[in-house]
């Protein structure tokens, strides 16, 4: 009996202690809200509003027709529209568009000697991306144009850096985003509540470090160890899993350094929220589950809704993810991608910026 009494009193002090811990408190009813919310509305596997060009070389109705066609399909989306074929591989090397239709001059010949009447050119990288446009290869167009080719597909179709389709090279580049999202954040999330439960935070306000110093100081040698993680996960993703590096070292380089700069940032901002250690794990979970989710990793950016596109946009992860598969697969270099890289600057220069104020206002 005495001994239920003590469990008893314990249990009342756990459910009084969380219930005034509202950090913890708001994990455990956030979390599992957001993953509710995630995978029931932002989720989505079918592939639809993929952005791809047109280059009509023929200059014809038909041409407009066929290109009509296409876009009521829903699968894509033609949001831009190029001379040459040159010009719209290039903007998918840059990422602008994930394909582009190619339609010959010669497209009204084509149909009277019942050929293929055009060509994708396709991001092969992504292959949930590639597999819903190779849909399109066979597409019927009998009911516009009394066309069906009796043997061959109606579009020829290009696979562009992934021509095997092998999901390890999508998935590699993807997964160094994800660790270092993870490992980044939570390495800094602690930083500053670490100091204050040993007692080291009395003795950094009386040095003469200031609160940008500090921040700074913090997160240089992390970025050491994130360089490390890169090494490990391509090096080898490259020799066991075969992963084209198609970029250069150098933009590889400098794009990673610009991730882990703001993901260490947003650990300070976390660290300088949060009041224990643990409260900075829940919340680095918190902003973990919409990294892997919404950053195009695992699902495309183009199946998600438009609310859980403006909260991907947000998140570091997602512009990493462009950078990283740009570079190491499609051989794009930072003048390509240089909305994500700039993003990615002003997120840690805010980032460091908020994380200092912060902390003056915790010496005040």
């Amino acid at each position: 009996m005495n001994s239920l009494f003590r469990m008893s009193a314990i249990m009342v002090k756990e459910f009084r202690q969380l219930s005034r811990d509202r950090i913890t408190f708001g994990m455990v009813v956030m979390i599992p809200l957001i993953q509710l919310l995630l995978f029931g509305y932002a989720i989505n596997t079918d592939v639809r509003n993929i952005p791809v060009a047109v280059v009509d070389q023929s200059h014809s109705a038909v041409g407009r027709v066929i290109t009509e066609a296409v876009k009521a399909t829903q699968v894509v989306v033609v949001t831009e529209s190029y001379p040459t074929a040159a010009e719209a591989e290039q903007a998918i090397t840059e990422g602008t568009v994930r394909a582009a239709l190619v339609l010959p001059s010669d497209l009204s010949q084509r149909i009277v000697q019942q050929r293929t009447v055009g060509q994708w050119l396709v991001d092969g990288s992504d292959t949930m991306i590639s597999s819903a446009l190779l849909q399109l290869q066979t597409m019927p167009l009998q009911d516009l144009l009394t066309y069906q080719p009796p043997a061959e597909p109606t579009f020829d179709v290009a696979l562009y850096f992934n021509p095997s389709r092998r999901s390890a090279v999508n998935i590699v580049p993807g997964l160094l985003g994800v660790i270092l999202t993870m490992t980044m954040i939570l390495f800094t999330s602690a930083a500053i509540v670490r100091e204050r439960e040993r007692g080291n935070l009395e003795l950094l306000i009386t040095t003469p470090v200031h609160s940008l110093e500090l921040m700074i100081a913090k997160i240089i040698p992390y970025i050491f160890v994130g360089l490390i993680q890169v090494g490990i996960i391509l090096g080898l993703g490259h020799f066991i899993f075969d992963v084209p590096i198609n970029g250069e070292l150098s933009q590889l380089l400098l794009g990673t350094l610009l991730f882990i700069s703001a993901s260490l940032t947003l650990g300070l901002v976390i660290s300088t929220i949060a009041q224990t250690q643990l409260q900075a794990m829940q919340m680095t979970v918190f902003i973990l589950l919409p990294s892997i989710l919404l950053s195009g990793f695992i699902f495309p950016y183009e199946a998600m809704p438009d609310i859980a596109q403006w909260i991907s946009e947000v998140l570091p992860a997602t512009h990493f993810m462009r950078l990283i598969r740009g570079i190491v697969l499609r051989g794009a270099d930072l003048i390509d991608l240089w909305r994500d890289a700039v993003w990615l600057v002003g997120f840690t220069v805010i980032g460091l910026l908020v994380a200092s104020m912060r902390f003056k206002k915790s010496l005040d």
